[in-house]
C-alpha cells in the first residue's frame, strides 16, 4: 500500500480521526487482526456475531498502526459511518494514484476463475512486480483489499471478481476499471441465485463492459456464451480454447498423475507447456492466463516457464501421497456441476487402483438441484469405482450413481468409512461446495 497518513485517509473516506492524524499507514489493510502487518491498517466491522473493534489490540500486537471503523478503538482510528463504503473509496483513491504504469486485469467466470487468476499471477510476477487476489477474495470487500495491497512498484494488478447477482461486477468495475478482462466460462454455479444461465452470462459480461477505452477482452472461444461477449466491447479481443482461437491448445496429454502437457499456438509463436497441476481442465485455465499475459506483452515462452513451477490456491486439486500408498485429490474448496465433472475426469486420469469419489452437496443450484445432483452421480459412476455421497442433501447423487454409491450421513461417517476401507493404490477425490466442509474429510485423511 502507498503510504497514507490518517489525516489523508480521513479526507478520502469522509471520516474523523480519533488519535494522532500524523500516523502513517504503510502496509496493507486487513479484516482479520491476525493477518495485520507492521504499519498496516485494520478494518473493523460491527457484525451480528462479532464486533471487529474488540480485536484492535490483537491487530496492534501484530503490527497494525491504525483502525478504520465505526467507533474509536485503542489504536488511532478513522471513524466512518460505513466501513465497507470507506474501504471501497480508499481503494478507488489508491488505484487512481497508481494508474500510471499499472495494468489492471480482472478475471471472472463460473468455474476456473481462481485457478486462472493464480496462473496469471504467477506468469506476470515472473515479468514484473505483481499483486493478485489471495485465494478467492473476490467480492465487494475482497476486491478493494486486493487493490490496497498494491504499491508504487506494482506493475500488474490481477483481480478476481465474483458475482451472485446481476450488477455485482458492474459496481466493482465502475470504481475499478480494467485494462484487461478475462472471462473463463458461463456455467451453472450460483444458478439458484441468478435463475438462468442467460442471467449468469449477463453478470459475467459486465467484466468486459468494465474495460477502459481500448482495453482488451480475453474470452473463451469454446464457450458460446463467453464468445458472444465480443459484442460488448469495441476494443481488442483475444480468444483462447481448443477450437478456432487466438491462443489454441493442441496435443494435450496427461502423465500418470493426471498432469497435463500441451502446446499453445499463438500469433506470437508456439510454446510447450507442462503443468504441475492435476486435471486436463487446467490446460484451458493456462490458455486463458497465457492469452491475458500476451495482451500485456508477455511471451508464450515466458508463460510456459512460469507455469512449470506455479501453484494454486488451497484445496484446488491438491495432491497428497498418504501413508499406506493412497493418493488424495483435495478439491474441496467449492463445487458446481461443471467443476465436479472436471474433477471426476481428473480422478479417472490418475493411474492407480480403485478410484473413489467422495462427493458432497453442490450448493446454490435452486430448483435444478435434484436433477443436477442426480446427473453428477451418473457421471461419477462412469468414472469412479465407488461414489461416496456425503449428507442427506446428496441422496439424488447417490441414486444417480446406482450400485457404485455408498450413502453416508455426514463428514464423520465419511472419515470413518474411508479409514476402514482404503487400501494401497486407491485414488480418492474429495469434492463439494464450501458449505459442505468436506475439507474436514480431506484433513482427517492427511
Amino acid at each position: 500500500m502507498i503510504p497514507l497518513s490518517l489525516e489523508e485517509i480521513a479526507t478520502v473516506v469522509a471520516g474523523t480521526v480519533v488519535g494522532d492524524p500524523a500516523v502513517t499507514v504503510t502496509a496493507p489493510a486487513v479484516l482479520d487482526g491476525r493477518e495485520a502487518q507492521p504499519g498496516g491498517l485494520f478494518v473493523a466491522f460491527d457484525g451480528e456475531r462479532v464486533d471487529g473493534h474488540d480485536f484492535a489490540g490483537q491487530a496492534g500486537r501484530a503490527g497494525a498502526v491504525a483502525v478504520l471503523g465505526s467507533r474509536p478503538t485503542e489504536l488511532p482510528t478513522v471513524v466512518v459511518p460505513d466501513a465497507q463504503a470507506a474501504v471501497q473509496a480508499l481503494a478507488q483513491h489508491v488505484l487512481g494514484r497508481l494508474r500510471d504504469g499499472l495494468t489492471v486485469i480482472g478475471v471472472t467466470g463460473s468455474q476456473g476463475k481462481t485457478s486462472t487468476k493464480d496462473q496469471l499471477g504467477a506468469v506476470l510476477a515472473s515479468s514484473a512486480p505483481t499483486i493478485a487476489t489471495i485465494a478467492n477474495r473476490n467480492n465487494e470487500l475482497g476486491v478493494p483489499l486486493t487493490i490496497l495491497r498494491a504499491g508504487r512498484d506494482t506493475r500488474f494488478l490481477v483481480i478476481e471478481m465474483g458475482a451472485r447477482h446481476v450488477d455485482d461486477i458492474a459496481k466493482l468495475t465502475s470504481r475499478y476499471p480494467l485494462d484487461v478482462a478475462v472471462v473463463t466460462s458461463v456455467g451453472k454455479a450460483h444458478l439458484g441465485e441468478f435463475g438462468s444461465r442467460e442471467a449468469i452470462a449477463k453478470a459475467k459480461g459486465e467484466l468486459v463492459q468494465g474495460l477502459v477505452p481500448g482495453g482488451t477482452a480475453v474470452l473463451n472461444a469454446d464457450d458460446r456464451r463467453v464468445a458472444a461477449m465480443r459484442s460488448l466491447t469495441d476494443g481488442p479481443v483475444v480468444t483462447f480454447g481448443y477450437g478456432d482461437a487466438d491462443v489454441q491448445i493442441r496435443d494435450l496429454t496427461l502423465d500418470r498423475l493426471g498432469r497435463p502437457s500441451f502446446t499453445l499456438h499463438t500469433g506470437a509463436g508456439s510454446a510447450s507447456f507442462t503443468l504441475p497441476f492435476v486435471g486436463a481442465h487446467q490446460a484451458i485455465n493456462a490458455a486463458a492466463a497465457t492469452a491475458a499475459a500476451l495482451a500485456t506483452g508477455v511471451t508464450p515462452d515466458a508463460s510456459a516457464a512460469a507455469l512449470a513451477t506455479a501453484s494454486l490456491s488451497k484445496w484446488r486439486m491438491e495432491r497428497h501421497d498418504l501413508t499406506g500408498g493412497v493418493t488424495l485429490l483435495n478439491d474441496s474448496y467449492n463445487a458446481s456441476p461443471d467443476s465436479t465433472r472436471a474433477a471426476l475426469d481428473a480422478l479417472l486420469a490418475v493411474q492407480g487402483g480403485r478410484r473413489i469419489a467422495v462427493l458432497g452437496e453442490m450448493l446454490e443450484l435452486g430448483q435444478a438441484s435434484e436433477a443436477e445432483h442426480r446427473a453428477v452421480g451418473e457421471y461419477a459412476a462412469a468414472r469412479a469405482d465407488m461414489v461416496i455421497a456425503v449428507g442427506e442433501a446428496v441422496r439424488p447423487l447417490a441414486a444417480g450413481a446406482g450400485e457404485r454409491a455408498v450413502a453416508l450421513a455426514d463428514n464423520d461417517a465419511a472419515i470413518g468409512w474411508l479409514r476402514d476401507h482404503l487400501a494401497a493404490g486407491d485414488v480418492v477425490l474429495v469434492k463439494a461446495s464450501r458449505g459442505a466442509r468436506l475439507d474436514q474429510v480431506a484433513a482427517a485423511l492427511v
